[in-house]
C-alpha cells in the first residue's frame, strides 16, 4: 500500500492492498482508490452518511438503501447522518428517516445548522440576535446554543446565518443584505450550488448565497462541508475510531473527508457522474466507489498500477497522453467481479489518477474500448 493511501489518525481494520508492493516491478496502489478484503462494515466502525443524494433524493429513499443500512447495523456498523441541509431540525430529519424505513435517532443526526450555531455561539454572548435566512432548523439550532434567531434587520443582528430552505426568497435576501451592509457577520451553512431532486439538480444554498454575495460584495464564512468541522464533530460525538464518510459530492463530502483525514466512499446515486471522477483533483478522490450505500456490504478489489497499465479485477487500462484504453482480461485467480459492476470505472479512475497524481491537468480524458466487453462497459458508464 502506498503511503498516500493511508490517512493519519484513522485506519480501516482490514485492507486488500497491503501486499501490492511485494513484486520486483514498480507497483503502486493508485492514489485514492484501494481494496478491502471483506465488507466495509468489517473495516470501519461508523459510517458518516450524507443524506441528499445518498440516503434519499427528494422525499423518497434511494431504492435499496433502507435495507442496506439495516444490514450494515446488523453487521455491527454504527450510523450517523451528516447533512449540509439546514432546513429541518434533527428531530424532523430523524422522523423522516424513520418514515422511510431507516432506523434513526435525533442524536445520530449532525446538520450544518448546528455547526453554524456552534461557530456563532463561540463568538457572541448568549441572547445575541442573529438574522436567519432559512428554515426552522436554523432557529432551533441557534436557540440550543443560547442565541436568538430573528427575521428582520431592524433587530440589529450581530450576524446573519444563511442555510438552504425552499422558502428562501427575495424578502429574506433583502433583510440579509441590509444587515450585512450594516456590518453583521455573515455565515453560510454551506456553499452547495445544487440539491438533488427526482427532476434533476435544483438550486442549492450556494446559489442563493451567490445572489446575496453579488448584491453586497461580501464573502461569507462557510461552516458546512467541506470545512472539516462537521465531520470532526461527528467523529467526537460518535466516538468513532475508524470512520468512513459516505457521500455523493466530490466538493463537499469527499473534500470534507480529506480535510479531516477520513477514508471515504463516493456513491453514484446523487449528483456525481463517472466523467467527473476521472478529472478529480487529489482532495476529491475517494477511497472507494459504489453505486449506492449497498457498497458498504461487500469487499472492494485492489486497483494496482504497473507502469502505464492499471488493473482492477477483470479489467485493465492503458494510458497514452489523455487517452484511457479499457480492455477486459482473464479473471485473476478465479476472482469474481464486484457485484455493482463498477470495476471498469475503478480501473479507469486508478489509471487517470496515477497518470496525473497532482491533478494539475484538468483537460478531459478520452475513453476508448479495445474489445466488445469494454465497449459495453463504457456505454453502461456513459463514457463511450
Amino acid at each position: 500500500m502506498t503511503d498516500e493511501s493511508v490517512h493519519e489518525g484513522f485506519a480501516p481494520r482490514g485492507s486488500a492492498a497491503g501486499t501490492a508492493g511485494s513484486a520486483a516491478t514498480a507497483v503502486t496502489v493508485a492514489t485514492g482508490l484501494r481494496g478491502h478484503l471483506g465488507p466495509l462494515t468489517t473495516g470501519y466502525d461508523v459510517a458518516m452518511l450524507d443524506l441528499d443524494g445518498v440516503v434519499y433524493v427528494g422525499a423518497d429513499a434511494v431504492p435499496g438503501v433502507p435495507e442496506a443500512l439495516a444490514e450494515a447495523r446488523r453487521e455491527g456498523m454504527r450510523l450517523t447522518f451528516v447533512t449540509n441541509n439546514a432546513a429541518r431540525t434533527t428531530d424532523a430529519v430523524a422522523h423522516h428517516l424513520t418514515e422511510l424505513g431507516i432506523e434513526a435517532d435525533a442524536d445520530e443526526v449532525v446538520n450544518s445548522a448546528q455547526v453554524a450555531a456552534h461557530y456563532l455561539s463561540d463568538r457572541f454572548p448568549a441572547g445575541s440576535p442573529v438574522l436567519v435566512i432559512g428554515g426552522e432548523g436554523l432557529f432551533v439550532a441557534l436557540g440550543d446554543r443560547g442565541l436568538r434567531g430573528v427575521s428582520s434587520a431592524t433587530e440589529s443582528p450581530v450576524a446573519v446565518v444563511q442555510g438552504y430552505s425552499p422558502d428562501v426568497g427575495w424578502a429574506m435576501l433583502a433583510e440579509g443584505s441590509v444587515a450585512i451592509r450594516a456590518g453583521a457577520l455573515w455565515v453560510a451553512t454551506n456553499l452547495d450550488s445544487t440539491v438533488p431532486s427526482p427532476r434533476g439538480p435544483l438550486p442549492g444554498n450556494g446559489s442563493m448565497v451567490a445572489a446575496l454575495r453579488h448584491a453586497t460584495g461580501v464573502v461569507p464564512i462557510a461552516t458546512g462541508k467541506p470545512d472539516p468541522t462537521m465531520h470532526r464533530e461527528t467523529v467526537e460525538r460518535s466516538g468513532a475510531r475508524a470512520p468512513l464518510v459516505v457521500g455523493d459530492r466530490l466538493d463537499t463530502d469527499i473534500e470534507g473527508a480529506s480535510a479531516v483525514g477520513c477514508d471515504s466512499i463516493l456513491v453514484l446515486s446523487g449528483v456525481t457522474n463517472p466523467i467527473d471522477l476521472l478529472t478529480a483533483p487529489p482532495h476529491h478522490r475517494a477511497t472507494y466507489l459504489g453505486r449506492d450505500v449497498s457498497a458498504l456490504l461487500f469487499a472492494h478489489p485492489d486497483v494496482v498500477t504497473v507502469g502505464d497499465t492499471t488493473e482492477c479485477a477483470q479489467w485493465a487500462v492503458e494510458v497514452h497522453d489523455r487517452t484511457l484504453t479499457l480492455r477486459s482480461r482473464a479473471s485473476p485467480d478465479g476472482e469474481s467481479p464486484t457485484e455493482d459492476g463498477l470495476d471498469p470505472l475503478r480501473a479507469l479512475c486508478g489509471a487517470a489518477w496515477a497518470a496525473d497524481p497532482g491533478g494539475t491537468d484538468s483537460s478531459p480524458w478520452a475513453c476508448v474500448a479495445s474489445d466488445s466487453a469494454s465497449s459495453q462497459a463504457l456505454k453502461d458508464l456513459d463514457l463511450g
